[in-house]
């Protein structure tokens, strides 16, 4: 039997085992801004999160937190993620091809390709143009609370694979009215992007994911990344994401994380949010795009013209919203540009200097009940990559 004095110690010997182990790991990440910063993000209560910068002078990948809260395995490496909304730049880069081909105007009214789906509570489809439902500025009312009807963990797992069609969704939102006339302001509407799919498929005959497919992922190699359909599984690799439902009291307390690894198929499965990729290649897509290989001279310019975002909780003051793109001021001068894309238990934030040359993508596996910690975790995904942008040499982050 151990004495008292040698039970403690014997603690005290493990206790010092265990800081010698931690410390040379805690003077590496104090060391490396990068993983500093993901730890930081980590410790705002997201359960793992992953990270990849592609540099002209090289690439470098951190990962913090677990991958999966059940047997404490770490975020794996190269692995895939949901992009959400993100989905939609893709998107909106397929409509501004067809532009360039004559194929459509962006001043084109909805009406011309869409007859009579954009009508209802108000809501008229002779009045918008492409232009405007990829800007946000349509007024158009989002369809997603239509079809998130219990906002709960039991909500989540009844509804989540309730399938609808594009169609479905648009008739959804036109029963609610107008939220603005046509082009008097700037607000997101997932809806907007719905429509956008269907005026691709009546252009070409073809649906979205087979023309972003065609266009985007084969010319550009981007083999792991696609759009799932119906199908709600991550493939493998990926770590698991994880949704608080409930508000919490902002104060510390916690609600129970749900695993919403599978996808929320009312929302999660169609041009306004359902593709997956990986960190490697969401950093090739923004830098091809940026850098002049998808899109011609003018229509690029036309989807970097901006218009401004009302400033929101947690978000960078001063942030613009182009054509399926988004841009956002760094602290050290100019901007970067990109398109989060969030769902239950993810966030992706990818961004990208104006030439392409530089890029960051941050994948997020959880996601808080309360918005105290929302705002809270954008702020330290938004610091972030303002730090790994501004790291970069001096000049690679300029343009607006």
């Amino acid at each position: 039997m151990r004495t008292p004095h040698t039970a403690s110690t014997s603690v005290v010997a493990l206790a010092l085992a265990l800081l010698a182990t931690l410390a040379p790991a805690r003077a590496q990440a104090a060391a490396d801004p990068l993983q500093r910063d993901a730890d930081a993000l980590r410790d705002s209560g997201v359960t793992g999160v992953s990270v990849r910068v592609d540099r002209p002078r090289g690439t470098r990948t951190v990962r913090s937190g677990v991958g999966d809260l059940r047997t404490g395995a770490p975020v794996p490496p190269a692995e895939y993620i949901r992009i959400g909304s993100t989905t939609k730049t893709y998107v909106a880069a397929v409509v501004l091809q067809l532009v360039g081909e004559g194929r459509l105007s962006l001043e084109d009214r909805v009406e011309r390709w869409l007859p009579g789906v954009v009508r209802g509570s108000g809501n008229d489809g002779r009045r918008i143009t492409v232009r405007q439902l990829l800007q946000h500025t349509s007024g158009l009312p989002d369809y997603v609370a239509d079809v998130v009807p219990e906002l709960s963990a039991a909500g989540y797992l009844k509804h989540r694979s309730t399938t609808y069609t594009s169609a479905q969704r648009v008739a959804f939102a036109m029963t609610h009215p107008p939220v603005f006339e046509p082009g008097a302001r700037w607000e997101y509407s997932n809806t907007n992007y719905i429509l956008a799919g269907m005026v691709i498929e009546a252009v070409t005959g073809k649906g979205w994911d087979e023309e972003v497919r065609e266009r985007i992922l084969r010319p550009l190699r981007l083999t792991r990344t696609y759009a799932p359909g119906d199908d709600p599984r991550l493939p493998r690799p990926h770590a698991r994401n994880y949704q608080e439902f409930g508000t919490g009291d902002g104060a510390g307390a916690r609600t129970t994380f749900t695993d919403t690894t599978l996808a929320y198929l009312p929302f999660d499965g169609d041009a306004d949010g359902s593709m997956i990729s990986t960190t490697a290649d969401t950093n090739r897509f923004f830098s091809a795009l940026l850098g002049g290989r998808l899109l011609a001279p003018a229509q690029l310019a036309e989807m970097l013209r901006t218009v401004a975002v009302p400033d929101s909780p947690g978000e960078v003051p001063g942030s613009r919203y182009g054509l399926g793109i988004g841009w956002t001021p760094l602290t050290c001068g100019g901007g970067y540009w990109g398109h989060s894309g969030s769902g239950f238990g993810f966030l992706a934030w990818p961004g990208t200097t104006r030439d392409g040359r530089t890029s960051v993508t941050v994948a997020v596996h959880s996601r808080p009940g309360d918005e105290q910690t929302a705002v809270r975790q954008i702020r330290a995904t938004t610091d972030l990559v303002d730090h790994a942008l501004c790291a970069t040499r001096p000049g690679e982050h300029r343009g607006k």
